[in-house]
């Protein structure tokens, strides 16, 4: 069989306007529209921001909600199960339980977000200045970050509550001593990698002081890696939070969080496994929805990933 002959008329020219040659076809996008397109992409994520969305309006509204009240004590219904008038039922001195879940969701979450906040401005700050000035600035910051950060965590945060009045602005501040150490670290390194590239360079060139530079270039540059080291820091802060009142030098009376509520609740686990049941789930749930929202964030503001 012979080969089809391919001829001129078998092709037709392409014709651009000049107008158009240059057109780009897809849009342009900056890199935080860029992160948040990617970002909606993980639904693991997006479902993260919704849980928690839904605790703080329930830590705000919770107890409005129920119409209870969650000091009222009424020994007459003491440890009653969950039922129309009490949700969550009743602890071992009548209060509701559901309207102190609640109100526990309002310091736990305050002590994590204040706790993560403060981690956030010593770290870094120390960071930022440990990394651009280098030499012996850096190297007697970080010696001192890596001395507190050699002493247990949990330790120096014990003896500070044993020592020091047992306050909620005092479990924040023990919480605080040596949890920027990692924070620090991280903008650190960053600020080293970014000080050397070309766009400080031309900063400096045209003037821009020591100061201009850290707090509009340097910094601004990390606030991916800040993010996410900040939605990992806030569940840590509530688990340690948690751990502390549960085993009782934590939050004090009248006050409660979850970790209160869990150690009132553990004595009647066998009789009352809800009394523990729902502090207990709500703050799994917490640090599970922050880590995922930590993960997406880090995969979305990695420019690796970038398309």
């Amino acid at each position: 069989m012979a080969e089809p002959q391919i001829t001129n008329k078998d092709f037709q020219p392409i014709t651009v306007h000049h107008s158009e040659a240059e057109k780009i076809a897809g849009e342009s996008a900056s890199y935080w529209k860029d992160a948040w397109r990617r970002f909606k992409k993980n639904k693991l994520a997006i479902a993260g921001i919704i849980v928690i969305l839904l605790l703080s309006f329930m830590a705000i509204f919770g107890g409005t909600i129920s119409g209870q009240n969650y000091y009222e004590q009424d020994l007459l219904n003491a440890n009653n199960p969950p039922s129309s008038d009490h949700w969550f039922g009743t602890d071992n001195l009548g209060r509701d339980v559901f309207a102190r879940t609640w109100y526990g969701a309002q310091i736990s979450l305050f002590i994590g977000l204040m706790a993560a906040i403060i981690d956030i401005v010593i770290g870094v700050i120390w960071g930022a200045i440990a990394g651009y000035f280098g030499g012996k600035t850096d190297e007697i910051m970080m010696r001192i970050a890596d001395i507190l950060y050699g002493l247990p965590y949990l330790l120096v945060v014990i003896l500070l509550l044993v020592v020091l009045p047992q306050k909620l602005w005092t479990l924040i501040i023990a919480m605080t001593i040596t949890g920027w150490i990692n924070m620090a670290r991280i903008v650190r390194g960053q600020v080293m990698q970014l000080k050397a590239q070309e766009f400080i360079m031309a900063s400096k060139s045209l003037g821009a002081g020591n100061g201009r530079v850290l707090f509009k270039h340097l910094i601004p540059n990390t606030t991916g890696q800040i993010l996410v080291t900040l939605t990992l820091t806030i569940p840590s802060a509530i688990f340690t939070e948690s751990f502390l009142s549960f085993i009782g030098i934590g939050v004090q009376a009248p006050l409660a969080s979850w970790g209160t509520m869990a150690n009132d609740g553990l004595p009647a686990l066998q009789y009352y496994p809800y009394q523990l049941f729902f502090p207990a789930i709500f703050i799994c749930l917490t640090m599970l929805a922050f880590n995922v929202i930590g993960d997406g964030m880090r995969d979305a503001l990695d420019p690796k990933e970038r398309r």
